[in-house]
């Protein structure tokens, strides 16, 4: 077979080149079709500027799972929740009609990959993890834990052993504190903004070691590997409650101002049908015996918004000289990965 005339050849690189560049262009102009983005990543579009991902507007692209994925945000031992939450995962089943499964989930990045990647669809983030996972993975917060009198919150408290020295923040310098993981807003965020207030800097004034979760940092004081640690206060009463830990062995030498819990959030890009199914079935649960002790005594779920809700935890953030796009999330991963790394 003969080659083709140099000509031939020239015409058709020509064409293919062509056609490459209308293909880049209806990519760029498909992106230039989105007005508002903020820090969602670029697979997101935020229209409404809600500050969550808008529904795809290619109906093609919404998500109809046969089995619906649920996560709670990670911790030591990820199977205590998967028993509490159980009635609640049966009683999805039935109201939206969809299987639903518990999720267990190692960290906070993995919880948030798995959602972005499609693998999760409906999940509790912790406070911090929040702002990657609406960034990020287009997680939608529409939920949160609530008895009669509102909605929960926790603080941040620094907890020592009863035996240590220390005895307010201060006393922090020259130790070795306990910081949970580097999304975290108790854990890292909120002591990184509101300490230096107070005369401590973390990293100048004493050595952070990331644990990795709440209860890891806990169980470390406890031990004596950490002197102090911040963590949340729901967190470290539930354990109390389970009888993991006595809070008579420690002492909270101080408490913070009052944040949002961890929030429930469902993938931007489920089926509406099956979206509204989902957010009213859990609107209408009433929490069991089990669920509420977990819960710190909540009775039910109430609605919230990120933007209205989150804002505190945002500008704690952005004090703390946080980002939460894309580039924050992939910072603040390999730092995780570093500390599990260090654990091992």
């Amino acid at each position: 077979m003969q080659s083709l005339p140099e000509a031939k050849k020239r015409k058709i690189l020509g064409c293919v080149c062509f056609a490459t560049a209308l293909m880049a262009g209806a990519a760029a102009m498909a992106d230039d079709a989105c007005p508002n983005r903020g820090e969602l990543d670029m697979s997101y579009c935020d229209a409404n500027k809600d500050l969550v991902a808008d529904p795809p507007t290619d109906p093609k692209k919404f998500r109809n799972p046969g089995t619906l994925v649920f996560s709670f945000t990670p911790l030591e031992d990820p199977s205590v929740y998967e028993k509490v939450f159980d009635p609640f995962i049966k009683n999805l089943s039935q109201c939206s009609g969809k299987k639903t499964v518990f999720f267990s989930v190692q960290s906070n990045s993995a919880q948030i990959e798995a959602m972005r990647s499609g693998r999760l669809h409906l999940a509790f983030f912790s406070t911090g993890t929040t702002n990657f996972a609406v960034n990020v993975a287009g997680a939608v917060p529409f939920a949160i834990r609530a008895d009669d009198k509102g909605p929960h919150g926790f603080n941040l408290i620094v907890i020592t052993r009863k035996d240590s020295p220390i005895q307010k923040i201060a006393d922090l310098k020259g130790k070795k504190v306990a910081h949970t993981s580097p999304s975290s807003t108790s854990g890292n965020s909120a002591p990184r903004a509101l300490f230096p207030g107070m005369g401590v800097t973390p990293e100048k004034d004493y050595q952070v070691l990331y644990s990795g979760k709440h209860d890891q940092s806990i169980m470390g004081v406890l031990s004596g590997d950490y002197d102090a640690a911040p963590v949340a206060s729901d967190i470290f009463h539930q354990m109390a409650k389970r009888g993991v830990i006595k809070e008579d062995d420690f002492r909270i030498v101080f408490t913070s101002a009052k944040f949002p819990v961890n929030s429930l959030a469902y993938a931007h890009d489920l089926e509406p049908g099956l979206r509204d199914k989902v957010v009213k079935c859990v609107y209408d649960y009433k929490f069991d015996s089990e669920l509420s002790k977990g819960m710190e005594g909540a009775t039910h779920f109430t609605p919230i918004t990120y933007q209205k809700d989150w804002a505190i935890v945002r500008q704690v953030g952005e004090t703390a000289g946080e980002t939460y796009g894309r580039a924050g999330f992939e910072k603040e991963r390999a730092k995780e990965e570093a500390a599990r790394a260090k654990k091992q």
